[in-house]
């Protein structure tokens, strides 16, 4: 179903997008580090809560990919084209609703958020906030029109996009910052423009481009519930598992903040490099979801064995070089930062060993565990990743980091110990050949 030539198309594009995601989050903070410190403090605020919102529309863009997806391995191209545009549909009226109720609600909502902060820097997260909130159902459309992109093979449509917008948000930003000195809206403006012209530009080529699955407007405008549940069939517990994900992930950030201060430094250079780590894996994820989801739907359960052996190798090589030359060029990335030496030198440890149980069990954690949900197996994928975030990174987390006494060293194994927990597990149900049992369409 899918040659070596079918899996570069889809693999280097999306590489290349998550790459550009990353850079363009690095260049946002860049710019907005030279206004004051108050529109630093708010966009970073501000920004951690709109990272939840990102993944509940990433979530629901998910569901509709492993819909679309076994849609299309069955050979029921009008079907697909069903599911995509009910994914648009229930996409525009979430995301319209969640942004009516944070403009209504923006003040209390900060105050609930963040508690009592400095007048400026609360002025700042407001002004953050409302701007980047009107540009939710632009994100939340485009994540649409991307997952049906990925579904059908189309991730240089994605990518083309991505790299004309990008480029456009980095420009407006330095326009915004350092010409017009709109401080936090200089930031802000660009990206509710940028991201609506990715809107735009997806949804014309959903409706309008040279592809056998696309939207329709009696589908959009119809509502179908059955269609629907399935699609949050898949979105609901990926959702679930991602909130959970996030708030270990804030815990984890409340036990780094009790150690020194070199510690600290040294673990937000880290994360950064870890991020960039991460790409290869978070590239490949959607591979899996539309590679598998075509071969489930066509019920050709040997092919999808085939498959998800050949993405395993793929994506543990890959994943192995790609963590490889991150640590290499680890000590150029931190050489001109202005943290301690001391600091420097702990930096050098935490890639190391996130790059190293990221390389070689990531591959196995979370793609291959994107594959079982596309195959329907999304309940056991979602117990045993909440469980494990709880149960593995956290606990391990404070045994290593705190108990111990290891610092963020120990903090950087706790989490480890999850991917190898996961990892092992997925393997085995891979193996179990349970996820064969499930039919989603």
């Amino acid at each position: 179903m899918f040659t070596n030539k079918d899996l570069r198309k889809l693999i280097f594009p999306l590489f290349v997008e998550q790459f550009l995601l990353l850079f363009v989050g690095i260049a946002d903070t860049f710019v907005v580090s030279f206004s004051s410190e108050a529109d630093v403090s708010g966009v970073s605020l501000v920004t951690s809560f709109n990272t939840v919102l990102i993944f509940l529309f990433t979530a629901l863009a998910s569901g509709g990919a492993v819909i679309i997806s076994q849609y299309i391995g069955s050979k029921s191209d009008e079907k697909a084209s069903k599911a995509s545009s009910q994914l648009l549909l229930i996409s525009i009226i979430i995301s319209v609703v969640l942004s009516t109720l944070i403009l209504v609600f923006n003040q209390p909502l900060l105050k609930l958020l963040f508690g009592k902060i400095e007048d400026d820097v609360m002025h700042a997260c407001q002004s953050y906030l409302i701007i980047t909130t009107f540009s939710l159902p632009a994100l939340a459309i485009y994540d649409a029109g991307a997952s049906l992109c990925r579904s059908i093979g189309k991730t240089s449509i994605t990518m083309y996009i991505s790299l004309i917008t990008n480029i456009l948000n980095v420009i407006g930003n330095c326009v915004g910052v350092f010409v017009l000195h709109l401080g936090v809206a200089g930031v802000a403006y660009p990206s509710l423009i940028t991201r609506t012209l990715s809107a735009i530009f997806i949804t014309i080529y959903c409706f309008y481009g040279h592809i056998s699955v696309k939207y329709k407007i009696p589908y959009i405008c119809t509502w179908n519930g059955p269609l629907q549940a399935k699609i949050m069939k898949i979105a609901i517990p990926n959702g679930i598992e991602n909130g959970v994900h996030q708030l270990v992930k804030v815990a984890l950030s409340s036990m780094v903040a009790l150690f020194g201060t070199y510690q600290i430094a040294a673990n937000g250079m880290a994360q950064s490099i870890w991020s960039l780590a991460a790409i290869m894996g978070l590239a490949m994820a959607p591979v899996y979801t539309t590679v598998i989801g075509q071969c489930m739907g066509a019920r050709d359960i040997e092919s999808a064995n085939y498959y998800f052996k050949k993405l395993d190798k793929i994506t543990l090589v890959l994943s192995i070089l790609w963590n490889a030359l991150i640590f290499v060029i680890t000590p150029f990335i931190i050489r001109c930062s202005a943290i301690s030496s001391q600091a420097k030198d702990l930096v050098i440890w935490l890639v190391l060993i996130n790059n190293i149980f990221n390389g070689l069990f990531y591959p196995y954690a979370g793609p291959l565990g994107n594959g079982l949900r596309a195959a329907g197996d999304v309940k056991f994928t979602m117990i045993t990743s909440i469980v494990l975030t709880v149960a593995a990174r956290l606990f391990f987390s404070a045994l290593f980091g705190l108990i111990l006494g290891w610092g963020v060293i120990g903090i950087a194994l706790g989490m480890s110990m999850d991917l190898i927990f996961r990892g092992i597990i997925f393997v085995y149900r891979l193996k179990s050949q349970k996820w064969t049992r499930f039919e989603l369409i």
